[in-house]
């Protein structure tokens, strides 16, 4: 696996992407100064994205279903976790842009290669909203644990 976006994995038999290309933006806005260079002030991050591309050869890798999945994905118009094959969590991403060439055809008209662009753009506000404070959910799991224990116990006592 090289990456996933919700449940749609790229791979060589589905959609393997040769550049991947990730922008983040971060806003410092600038306040001129009579005499002064300007003053900036960090307002936070910015816009975030990231550009897939390669070329598919429906012989060897994926082909038109591929494609045709991502465009089903951008039309639900549904953010989509964009999870790295190390594991890395990019955060949530939406389907921007899809732009798909054909060419090299055989003769009846399907292209031997696509070449293609995904363009996606992140939507949530952090990675701690999309899953929430991991300390707070560690005492959760800690309270079921202790809980589950508990019944364990008093289980093997009562028998």
């Amino acid at each position: 696996m090289m990456m996933a976006l919700g449940m749609f994995v790229f791979m060589r038999q589905t959609l393997p992407f040769q550049t991947m290309q990730r922008d983040a933006e971060y806003r410092w806005p600038s306040n001129g100064r009579v005499g002064k260079r300007d003053a900036f002030q960090f307002l936070g991050p910015g816009d975030e994205k990231v550009t897939l591309s390669g070329a598919l050869f429906p012989e060897l890798t994926g082909g038109k279903m591929s494609m045709l999945t991502l465009n089903r994905m951008a039309e639900e118009g549904r953010a989509w976790p964009l999870l790295s094959g190390t594991g890395m969590i990019y955060g949530m991403f939406v389907i921007t842009n899809i732009s798909e060439t054909g060419s090299v055809f055989f003769s009846d008209g399907s292209p031997r290669r696509i070449d293609f662009t995904l363009t996606l753009a992140r939507v949530d506000p952090s990675l701690a909203k999309v899953y929430g404070d991991i300390g707070e959910q560690a005492k959760v799991l800690i309270g079921k644990a202790g809980e589950a224990a508990t019944k364990v116990t008093g289980m093997l006592g009562a028998g």
